[in-house]
């Protein structure tokens, strides 16, 4: 004490407990698990099909190329990707406004992996009273063998996780036979590795911390939420007043609510927050703590509930409408935008032709024809071998003909070809200017695969 003030110092940080989260099972927790091994399936599993040798979902960065599902998708392509993105945008506008924190509780990566590596910690220390007490007490045999079991399934699983996120942007099958002969270039061990260490700290460590402090969703949540939104809430009005009683005891004689203070709520919160307390920015809508809920109030003997999805209004015995006009308006956008989507792709050329002029030579003149060469950027945008013929057609020139190719060109699936193009026509037709053309390319049933314009230069000096 200094003058009557106190010197003691305030901690800027105070350290989080840890939260060990208690197995719950329910209705909510198997659609979890459902919701888990899908994803991860796909996760993990999509990157090991292929469809006529090509990897079913493959970024492609080196060659520019996005394979999703058997549509390859080019630099060209990004409006697609841009729409894709916005549609993903508007989806979880859509759930937020009807539903609240459904992608947190039950798609959101940081949850399914986290989710994931509890259950090895639950395999390899036990259950929550088990792990609280092996971390309270002192460094032994038993510690020491858990927690090193744990520690290993960990890491094996992170590398594993990065191993397929690389796997996304380089072939896997290469990329695996290269890992076996060590043989991995410098990116592709550092992004294994940065990747394999993010699983590893935000799953095995951080977990809460980052839907707490780090997701930006959870700042913005609020901005799509109104009273009618779906989102887990309390009865603070049947709850309350709170306190432990028997089975047997007549709760309206002792003055309590439905509430018997048992803390199981709390004790699955995988953020450890207390839903009686009111929504918090915490909440990630998982539903633990309704399924634990419900189970206690069947084994008292009380209609479930006291913990469900309902809305403010309903909460507050105001009228509720689930389906309101924010929603229509998402689901509107949301359809317009897959139609969108839908009509770029199924009117994308097959082939993507580029036209480029030889700058060295802008034309050339034999004995009785003026000839222009070009460099066509041909891009197989197709699954399949094209065969491609070139031709040319003009308005505003007569006699105008390709001199080469004169064959049709065969372009593999997503390969890019160069292909040297040489068109002609008579001199005693030629008229000095540069003139509008248009290469055709077309398939071998003579379907037209692109149509591109360029020009066609004929100088003065050449007809002298």
């Amino acid at each position: 004490m200094s003058n009557g003030v106190s010197t003691e110092s305030i901690p800027l940080y105070v350290k989080q407990p840890k939260v060990y989260p208690r197995e719950v099972k329910g209705r909510f927790a198997r659609l979890r698990v459902i919701a888990a091994w899908s994803l991860l399936g796909l996760y993990y599993v999509l990157p090991w099909i292929s469809i006529n040798g090509q990897q079913i979902v493959l970024f492609d960065l080196v060659n520019r190329q996005f394979h999703i599902f058997g549509i390859t998708l080019w630099p060209q392509d990004l409006i697609i990707l841009s729409l894709l993105l916005a549609m993903a945008a508007l989806t979880l506008f859509f759930f937020t406004a009807l539903a609240g924190r459904l992608w947190c509780g039950y798609a959101c990566p940081q949850t399914v992996w986290t989710e994931v590596f509890l259950w090895m910690e639950r395999v390899t220390e036990g259950r929550r009273n088990k792990r609280m007490k092996l971390d309270q007490g002192p460094w032994n045999k038993e510690k020491i063998a858990r927690k090193s079991a744990k520690q290993f399934l960990w890491i094996t699983f992170a590398l594993w996780t990065g191993f397929t996120f690389v796997g996304f942007f380089v072939p896997i099958r290469d990329l695996g036979l290269r890992l076996v002969e060590f043989n991995l270039g410098g990116w592709e061990t550092f992004w294994l590795f940065f990747y394999a260490f993010a699983t590893y700290g935000n799953a095995g460590y951080l977990r809460e911390q980052v839907c707490k402090y780090m997701c930006p969703y959870a700042r913005f949540q609020s901005a799509m939420f109104d009273d009618d939104s779906l989102v887990i809430s309390y009865d603070v009005n049947r709850g309350e007043p709170r306190g432990p009683r028997k089975k047997s005891a007549d709760r309206a004689e002792l003055g309590l609510g439905d509430c018997i203070d048992c803390l199981g709520c709390v004790q699955v919160c995988p953020t450890g927050i207390d839903i009686r307390d009111g929504l918090q920015i915490e909440c990630i809508a998982c539903a633990a703590c309704i399924d634990v809920c419900d189970d206690v109030m069947d084994r008292m003997g009380y209609p479930r509930g006291l913990i469900r999805y309902t809305t403010e209004n309903a909460m507050a015995g105001k009228p509720t409408r689930i389906l309101r006009p924010r929603i229509f308006i998402y689901l509107a956008a949301l359809l317009a935008l897959a139609t969108l989507v839908g009509l770029v792709l199924t009117g994308r050329d097959p082939l993507l032709v580029d036209v480029l002029r030889d700058r060295t030579a802008l034309h050339r003149v034999t004995e009785q024809t003026l000839e222009n060469p070009y460099t066509l950027k041909l891009s197989n945008r197709t699954d399949r071998d094209l065969s491609v013929s070139i031709g040319v057609e003009s308005e505003a020139l007569s006699g105008l003909r390709i001199i080469d190719p004169t064959d049709s060109v065969i372009i593999a699936p997503s390969e890019v070809a160069n292909q040297p193009l040489t068109i002609g026509m008579p001199i005693d037709r030629a008229r000095v200017g540069m003139h509008e053309i248009t290469i055709i390319a077309t398939d071998a049933a003579g379907n037209i695969l692109n149509e591109t314009e360029t020009r066609f230069f004929i100088p003065a000096r050449a007809l002298e």
